[in-house]
């Protein structure tokens, strides 16, 4: 397993740097039955450009509603939430969804690919949906990102085809392709047999490496000690604490 940063630089790095994500006073409640059941209750969180945060939590903790929110997939909440300086409160689903295209990247446990699609076509996908690009120059920034990925030989291939560790590739291949400000990765390993996590850990300490600023929802202990910051979601609350 790889050797998570030094905190103190870690910590260093991020008081210079500028933000990514801020929220104050988030706190969403869902009603089961008539009855109101918080979810998350008043977190204050922030994320400086370059960290790499890894969110732990039991099941039902909040992790998974505060995930939704960083996402911007849940815009019904209280309290306010800034990504990369945009104050994303309140915006209409509409409005949303361009600024989630361009500002975030997403990885799933489950991959998401489209089976019918080449991974070069998958990859493609969120780059052709922004429509800031011609389409040619959005098929050279998914085969720039494949590659990156080692997957340079599997460009016409599809998901199938593929080693389940080859489709998480893809998948981080694709999230990347607008250059997000935020990737946020669901249970990245969940899928996978240790090797293959192990790999899939290392392409995201290179990517941090690298300056990507990352959001790693996690279960195991283990997968989150490579980042270089842990947040513990209890009862609906942040607990901040170095991993």
């Amino acid at each position: 397993m790889l050797t998570p940063p030094s905190a103190r630089v870690a910590s260093a790095a991020a008081a210079h740097a500028p933000e990514v994500i801020r929220l104050a006073g988030v706190a969403k409640t869902y009603h089961r039955d008539g009855v109101p059941v918080a979810a998350l209750r008043s977190v204050d969180l922030r994320i400086t450009r370059g960290e790499f945060v890894a969110i732990m939590g039991r099941s039902g903790s909040g992790k998974s509603t505060l995930l939704h929110i960083l996402g911007l997939l849940d815009a019904e909440y209280e309290g306010r939430y800034e990504l990369a300086g945009t104050c994303v409160s309140g915006q209409s689903a509409d409005s949303l969804a361009p600024l989630r295209n361009r500002l975030i990247g997403f990885v799933f446990q489950s991959f998401h690919l489209l089976p019918q699609l080449s991974i070069l076509e998958n990859a493609a996908l969120p780059a052709l949906y922004a429509r800031d690009r011609e389409r040619d120059a959005c098929f050279a920034a998914a085969r720039t990102r494949l590659v990156e990925m080692g997957l340079g030989d599997r460009l016409e291939h599809r998901p199938g085809e593929l080693s389940i560790g080859q489709r998480q590739r893809a998948a981080i291949a694709r999230a990347l392709v607008n250059a997000p400000s935020l990737l946020l990765a669901d249970e990245p390993t969940g899928a996978l047999d240790s090797r293959t996590a192990e790999e899939i850990l290392e392409v995201l300490g290179d990517l941090h490496a690298a300056g990507a600023t990352l959001v790693m929802v996690t279960h195991d202990p283990e997968v989150a000690a490579v980042a270089s910051r842990l947040v513990q979601i209890r009862d609906g609350r942040a607990h901040d604490g170095v991993a």
